[in-house]
């Protein structure tokens, strides 16, 4: 089931974040994970429109939209392959329209996933913070 993400989330969001994160961003260092989860938690809850998927009453990923942009795509590696990323993007395709997201080059897992549902390369750049190469793409449906 995918729903509107509520404050008493933040604990799942987070362990489904940190999973997911060492599973796609193993070239991140521990420092560097540990602050994005802080703001996570602290910065970036507040600003974004979120939408958990929810497995047997537990949150195990989630979708956080700033405008129509995915600010975030996780989900518990245990619950990958089954459709649950693609519904989180469907609901938010249907909320905002032709999407936007930015993803480390090196990310295999979340390139395969976004080059899988359309999304198309648009711009590469260096993400200053972690000085990781960095894709945006963006999805629209002809």
């Amino acid at each position: 089931m995918i729903r509107k993400y509520q404050d008493t989330d933040i604990e799942s969001v987070i362990f489904a974040w940190w999973g997911a994160s060492l599973l796609a961003h193993p070239f991140l260092s521990e420092e560097f994970l540990t602050q994005e989860a802080d703001n996570v938690r602290n910065v970036y809850m507040a600003l974004a429109e979120t939408w958990v998927a929810e497995v047997d009453g537990c949150v195990v990923g989630f979708v956080a939209l700033i405008e129509n942009e995915i600010g975030g795509l996780f989900l518990e590696p245990e619950f990958h392959g089954q459709g649950l990323g693609r519904a989180l993007v469907d609901k938010a395709f249907v909320e905002k329209g032709p999407l936007k997201v930015e993803v480390f080059k090196a990310n295999a897992v979340g390139r395969r996933f976004y080059d899988a549902y359309g999304f198309r390369e648009c711009e590469e750049f260096v993400h200053e913070p972690s000085g990781q190469p960095t894709l945006r793409m963006m999805y629209s449906p002809q």
